[in-house]
């Protein structure tokens, strides 16, 4: 059994810049992030190979957000830079069964909120 814990969220001004943590226990898998704004369907945000090496990122976030991983601490990160207010959602981490060119999220995280002022 896989567990995915996440953390990092917050509260923080347009332009400025979080780091999500995902916890993952249960080996090493292709992970990726999602974010649930409210009443608004959950959407792909990031996900990143088993290896590390492989990357894939939502139109919406690339060249601002980079996912990466620490295989020492069994973690995965998400880096978000120039954060704007439509980035404001519940960011949830999952891991992947299946190949990364076509994953199963099959465990999930509790999610963390991060909410962006303008």
């Amino acid at each position: 059994q896989v567990k995915v814990v996440e953390s990092g969220g917050g509260l923080v001004q347009a332009g400025g810049s979080l780091r999500l943590s995902c916890a993952a226990s249960g080996g090493t898998l292709t992970m990726a992030w999602f974010r649930q704004a409210p009443g608004k369907e959950r959407k792909f945000v990031a996900r990143l190979s088993r290896n590390g090496v492989g990357t894939d990122y939502a139109d919406s976030v690339k060249d601002r957000f980079t996912i990466a991983r620490d295989s020492a601490k069994n973690t995965v990160y998400l880096q978000m830079n120039s954060l704007k207010p439509e980035d404001t959602a519940v960011y949830y981490c999952a891991a992947a069964e299946g190949s990364f060119s076509v994953p199963v999220y099959r465990y999930w995280g509790q999610g963390t909120q991060v909410t962006v002022s303008s």
